[in-house]
């Protein structure tokens, strides 16, 4: 009796010789599923449990806020992995459904583009936020701005 041995398909060799993109998607969406609920429920928690509830929310709520920079990161992090989290899921779908492969590579390149853009002005909202401008209308700035600026 003979023994032989067949050899692994090519796609085998690829996977073992490449970085397995869907694995660490699937990873991606497991991690950052268990820290957004983190995040979403110390975000529900700050704005509606903590404080004077949904009626307390106006720009000065937003202000005082983001006057503290761990705020800053909280949202900053939220807004990042829900928007990648969303992102990923998405990606997925379109893998799922759209069996053409141009019309699978233009709705992803669609998906990219749009999560990239929302990613850039969410982060530049956070980052550049001033409630209170510097040469601003006085008229137009909230009553907690001081008149002297």
């Amino acid at each position: 009796m003979t023994t032989e041995t067949v050899e692994a398909p090519r796609s085998a060799q690829k996977a073992r010789r490449s970085t397995n993109l869907e694995k660490w998607g699937w990873i991606y969406m497991r991690v950052s599923g268990v820290v957004l609920v983190v995040l979403i429920f110390g975000h529900l928690f700050v704005n509606l449990v903590a404080g004077e509830g949904v009626s307390a929310i106006d720009f000065a709520f937003v202000a005082g806020k983001w006057a503290d920079p761990f705020y800053v990161v909280w949202d900053t992090l939220l807004l990042w992995l829900a928007l990648i989290h969303g992102a990923n899921g998405m990606r997925t779908i379109i893998n799922d459904y759209a069996y053409r492969p141009l019309l699978r590579r233009l709705l992803q390149l669609a998906l990219l583009g749009s999560t990239v853009v929302l990613l850039i002005l969410g982060t530049l909202v956070i980052y550049t936020f001033d409630p209170c401008p510097v040469g601003a209308d006085p008229s137009l700035l909230p009553s907690f701005c001081g008149a002297g600026q």
